[in-house]
C-alpha cells in the first residue's frame, strides 16, 4: 500500500529555484534543461529509498564506534571511462582495502564508491582562458566536454541524461560483481596476497597480513558458510551539486510518503556550496537520504550546529556525516574546536576524513599532485585528534582508482616529480593509484588500533 506525501511536500522541494544557486551551468538552452529534466523524473530511480534507510544504520553505527566508513572512488567519473575493466578496478580496490580494515582492525566496514554519478565538479572559476581564448570551465561530463574548444565547452542538457544513463549501468555492473562471487572474501583476499607478494613494503605490513590469513584460515577450518559471504552490499555516493540532475530524479517513498534523492544513496554537499541560506542546504534539507556535508578550515563550530540545525534538527542517527578536509598541517589545530562544539550539542554526527583536498601542490614540473605522506599524516591527525577528546573517527573519504596511474607523489613506489608523466590520466584532482590505496589502508589499521 502506497503513502501519499504530506501537503506541501512536493512544493518544498523547489524553494530552492527562489533562493542563491552556487556552481551550476549557465546553460544556453532553458528549453532543453526543461525538456531533458521532464525525461529525467519519467525514469526509473536508480537506487531505492528502503537501501538509502540501510546505510543511514550503518552509518549510525560508524558514529558510534561499531563500524568504519571507507568512500573510495574517482575525482570526476568520465563517460569513456564506464568500461566493465575500469569499474572492476575500482570495486576490487575498494572491496580490497575494506578487508583489510575489517579483519586488521576487527569492525565491520561500510564500502561505498564515488561511482555511478559523479560526474559534476565545482570550479574556482566559470571560465578558462588559454591563449588569449576564454571559454567555459570544465565542470564535469555531466555538463560540458573536456576539449577546450566552443562546441566541447557549451553546456549541454542532454549530457543530464547520458549521465543517468552511464550511472544506470555502472550500477547494474557494481550489483553483478558484488552479488556473483567476484566480491566473495576468499576472492578479496586472494588479490591482498598479489598485492603482498609485490609490494616492497611487505616487511611492515607483514604482521597484519599474516593475522588476516589466518583469521580466514580458522574461518574455513570451521566450516564457515562462503555461500553467504558471496553477497557485498556496496553503496553509490557523489557530491550533490546540479540540481537540475537531483530534483528531478527525487521519488516519493511508497513506504512513508517522503522524498528521497533516488540517484545515489549518499550524497554530500561541498564546501562551496553549504550556504546556509543556499540553494543546495534547502534541497538536501527536504529528502531523507544519509547526507554529508564538506568541512575545510574556515569551518567553525557555531556553523557545523547550524548545520544541523538545517539538515537533521531532529538528531536522527546516521542522517549527517561531517566530512573534514583541513589539511596536514592544519587538522590537529583545526579539528578540535569543530569536534568540542559539535559534541557539546549533543546531536549525533558521524565524523569522516578526507585527506586529499586540503593537501594539494603544483609539483616543480607543474602537475597539480598530493604527497602520499601528507595525505597520511592528516589521516593520522584525524585520528589523533578523535583520540584526545574521546571521540569516534567513522571513516575515510578518499579519491582513487583501480589503476596504474601516477598522480601522486610517494609510496612505496616513490613516485617522483619525474615520474608523474608516467601516466598522469585525471582531468580534475590526482588520486591514490591501485597500490597506494592498499598502502593506506594497511597504515589505518594501525592507527585504528591505537584508537
Amino acid at each position: 500500500m502506497s503513502v501519499e506525501p504530506e501537503p506541501g511536500v512536493l512544493e518544498g522541494l523547489d524553494v530552492w529555484q527562489g533562493l542563491q544557486v552556487d556552481q551550476q551551468p549557465a546553460w544556453p538552452d532553458g528549453d532543453a534543461v526543461r525538456r531533458a529534466r521532464e525525461r529525467l523524473a519519467s525514469l526509473p530511480p536508480l537506487v531505492f529509498a528502503g537501501e538509502a534507510d540501510e546505510l543511514k544504520a550503518r552509518l549510525a553505527a560508524a558514529g558510534r564506534g561499531e563500524a568504519f566508513l571507507l568512500q573510495g572512488g574517482d575525482c570526476a567519473e568520465i563517460f569513456e571511462e564506464a568500461t566493465a575493466d575500469r569499474i572492476r578496478q575500482k570495486v576490487m580496490t575498494v572491496l580490497q582495502m575494506a578487508l583489510i580494515l575489517t579483519y586488521g582492525a576487527s569492525l565491520p566496514v561500510i564500502k561505498m564508491g564515488r561511482m555511478a554519478g559523479q560526474y559534476a565538479k565545482p570550479r574556482s572559476s566559470d571560465t578558462e582562458t588559454r591563449d588569449g581564448v576564454t571559454l567555459p570551465a570544465f565542470r564535469g561530463d555531466i555538463v560540458n566536454g573536456w576539449e577546450f574548444t566552443p562546441e566541447a565547452r557549451t553546456p549541454d542538457p542532454a549530457r543530464l541524461l547520458e549521465a543517468y544513463h552511464t550511472s544506470a549501468s555502472t550500477l547494474n555492473l557494481i550489483r553483478a560483481f558484488t552479488t556473483g562471487g567476484f566480491a566473495s572474501l576468499l576472492e578479496a583476499h586472494r588479490w591482498n596476497r598479489g598485492f603482498m607478494t609485490n609490494n616492497p613494503a611487505y616487511s611492515r605490513y607483514e604482521e597484519i597480513a599474516t593475522e588476516i590469513d589466518r583469521a580466514i584460515r580458522f574461518m574455513v577450518a570451521c566450516g564457515a558458510d562462503f555461500e553467504a559471504l558471496r553477497h557485498v552490499d556496496f553503496y553509490a555516493s557523489h557530491e550533490g551539486l546540479l540540481l537540475d540532475y537531483e530534483r528531478p530524479l527525487t521519488r516519493i517513498d511508497s513506504r512513508t510518503g517522503t522524498p528521497y534523492d533516488c540517484s545515489a544513496h549518499f550524497l554530500w554537499i561541498g564546501e562551496r556550496t553549504r550556504r546556509l541560506d543556499g540553494a543546495h542546504i534547502d534541497f538536501f534539507s527536504r529528502v531523507r537520504n544519509p547526507l554529508g556535508v564538506k568541512l575545510g578550515p574556515s569551518a567553525t563550530g557555531d556553523e557545523a550546529v547550524a548545520l544541523i540545525d538545517r539538515l537533521n534538527p531532529d538528531g536522527e542517527p546516521g542522517r549527517l556525516t561531517f566530512v573534514t578536509r583541513m589539511g596536514a598541517g592544519q587538522v590537529r589545530d583545526r579539528l578540535p574546536a569543530l569536534v568540542e562544539k559539535v559534541t557539546a550539542d549533543g546531536r549525533p554526527v558521524t565524523w569522516v576524513c578526507d585527506p586529499m583536498h586540503g593537501n594539494g601542490i603544483v609539483s616543480a614540473s607543474g602537475y597539480k599532485t598530493r604527497r602520499f605522506s601528507d595525505v597520511m599524516d592528516e589521516v593520522a591527525g584525524f585520528f589523533e585528534v578523535h583520540r584526545e577528546l574521546g571521540t569516534v573517527p567513522g571513516g575515510l573519504h578518499i579519491e582513487l582508482t583501480g589503476d596504474d596511474v601516477t598522480e601522486v607523489l610517494g609510496g612505496t613506489e616513490e613516485i617522483d616529480d619525474e615520474g608523474l608523466a608516467r601516466r598522469y590520466e585525471t582531468r580534475v584532482d590526482p588520486r591514490l593509484n591501485h597500490q597506494q590505496s592498499l598502502e593506506m589502508a594497511f597504515q589505518v589499521v594501525e592507527l585504528l588500533r591505537r584508537s
